[in-house]
């Protein structure tokens, strides 16, 4: 990097974008690569792996916008909406609509918080409404009789991460994004220095302007190389893909479903239905994590599916014929303190470096609004408008300077009814 004067860039002469290196070629990191190239950046696009490799290639494509808070609800918007002309305009992505259910069941304390949840939704326009349980079993395949409220969120939908990713990866590279797939990155000192290749082989890194780290589960490590503490910590989730029915040939045609209670949710998948669950709030190491899904959570869900679905449940009490697990696995998402994402510069402002990270399990799902912010961000930054401008299209709620770095906390689920219904 340099420390050259905000409207001129490091590589190129007066009047050429600037030139901007993004780290992590997740959902995020590629949006925001296209996106910058897309306002005239030149940008290249660094991963230790290939595009997905990391926790967007395990996530599980649930989508939403039912959100009660501010910018949650603004930016969730904001990422449906790019969602759904993408599966008009973006070769090789699909969204599919699909109704999003949150069941509380009965004695469960988070009950009495829902119905003011969901006015606060619809505040901000989110398509949510309160669904007596009975009501909601005549609609779909659900088993509610357990149930002590209901919602249903209408605007929501799924989609496959990877493929999402591999397209908006070649998208990036439509637009002039220099793509360096299996390629370890390091910041290292004052400025600091973005290196590129082997730890002790390292490579000047052509002097770009400013420098994304998008780098989820690793973001830490990195930014930690060049002395720059950020509180954001990977712990484990896992997930699990199975087929209904007779053979397990079936698949799921009901909507998605988050069961509070359980701590579990499903969505329809082409070989049957996608289930997860299995949070561990402890941190894990993002290199050396068992990526397998534990017996214990394949158990857990799999009660859990065959209490809730219709269909699973039919198949015998023991499951046997109505729910046949193909494959479970684990991905990694961050957390931070107070469950909200750091976008924005962090460090020394002349050092132009800038973080996206900390999604508390909801990164991909926002990851086209996001990636947009970064773009902005970076360029409204690069030209001299202040972080703290009211010009500046970063977050203030996101600000990573809101935090010193070396706190220390514990790890909450991103998924609960509190965590969408507090102020």
């Amino acid at each position: 990097m340099t420390r050259d004067t905000p409207s001129g860039s490091a590589r190129h002469g007066e009047g050429e974008g600037p030139a901007v290196a993004v780290v992590g070629g997740g959902a995020v990191g590629v949006t925001a690569a296209a996106d910058l190239a897309a306002r005239g950046a030149d940008v290249t696009l660094y991963d230790r792996g290939g595009l997905g490799a990391g926790s967007s290639g395990r996530a599980a494509g649930v989508l939403y916008d039912a959100y009660a808070e501010d910018v949650d609800a603004a930016l969730a918007a904001r990422a449906m909406e790019r969602f759904r002309a993408l599966d008009r305009s973006l070769p090789g992505f699909s969204f599919t609509s699909c109704p999003y259910v949150i069941a509380v069941r009965e004695g469960d304390a988070d009950a009495e918080a829902v119905p003011a949840m969901v006015d606060r939704m619809r505040a901000h326009d989110c398509a949510v409404s309160l669904v007596d349980p009975a009501a909601l079993a005549d609609r779909f395949p659900l088993v509610t009789d357990d149930l002590a409220v209901a919602a249903v969120a209408d605007g929501a939908g799924w989609c496959d991460p990877a493929s999402y990713v591999a397209a908006m990866g070649e998208r990036a590279r439509r637009a002039g994004v220099a793509v360096e797939t299996d390629t370890a990155v390091s910041l290292a000192g004052d400025g600091p220095e973005l290196r590129v290749g082997a730890a002790d082989r390292p490579a000047d890194s052509g002097g770009f302007d400013a420098v994304v780290v998008a780098a989820g589960a690793h973001t830490a490590d990195l930014l930690g190389g060049a002395g720059i503490e950020v509180p954001v910590v990977p712990y484990r989730v896992q997930a699990l893909t199975a087929g209904l029915g007779a053979g397990g040939a079936a698949s799921y045609d009901g909507p998605m479903v988050y069961d509070a209670t359980a701590g579990a949710y499903v969505r329809p998948h082409p070989t049957g239905l996608l289930a997860g669950d299995g949070t561990e709030p402890v941190p894990a190491d993002p290199d050396e994590y068992d990526r397998t899904g534990d017996d214990w959570f394949v158990e857990s869900v799999s009660a859990t599916l065959r209490e809730r679905l219709a269909a699973v449940g039919e198949g015998g009490a023991d499951g046997a014929d109505g729910l046949r697990v193909e494959r479970a696995w684990a991905g990694l998402c961050t957390a931070t303190p107070d469950g909200d994402p750091l976008v924005g510069p962090v460090g020394d402002p002349a050092d132009r470096v800038f973080v996206a990270a900390g999604w508390q399990g909801h990164g991909f799902m926002r990851a086209p609004a996001t990636g947009e912010l970064v773009a902005e961000g970076v360029l409204a930054s690069l030209e001299g408008v202040d972080a703290d401008s009211p010009e500046s299209p970063w977050i203030d709620a996101f600000d990573p300077d809101r935090f010193d770095g070396d706190e220390a906390f514990d790890i909450a689920e991103g998924m609960s009814v509190e965590s969408r219904a507090r102020e």
